[in-house]
């Protein structure tokens, strides 16, 4: 099954904490029940996120990682 997403932001070659900085601020702009699909390259995003998304409320829906990327897809 492929994840579909409302918006996808491109975090590659950013370093934590840039990809859930910039995550955050798309979803804070996104309605209710969207999904962002975020896709980072930072080896510390695949702790980083999901640790985020629990914090803040956020669901992952899924990640799956590509090669060196990780594609990330948060429910608000």
């Amino acid at each position: 099954m492929t994840m579909t997403a409302d918006q996808e932001l491109d975090a590659l070659g950013l370093l934590c904490p840039l990809p859930v900085l910039k995550a955050r601020k798309r979803l804070k702009a996104m309605a209710p029940g969207e999904v962002l699909c975020l896709v980072a390259d930072d080896p510390a995003a695949v702790i980083d996120v999901p640790h985020f998304c629990a914090e803040s409320g956020f669901d992952l829906v899924s990640q799956d990682a590509e090669g060196s990327a990780t594609r990330y897809f948060i429910r608000k």
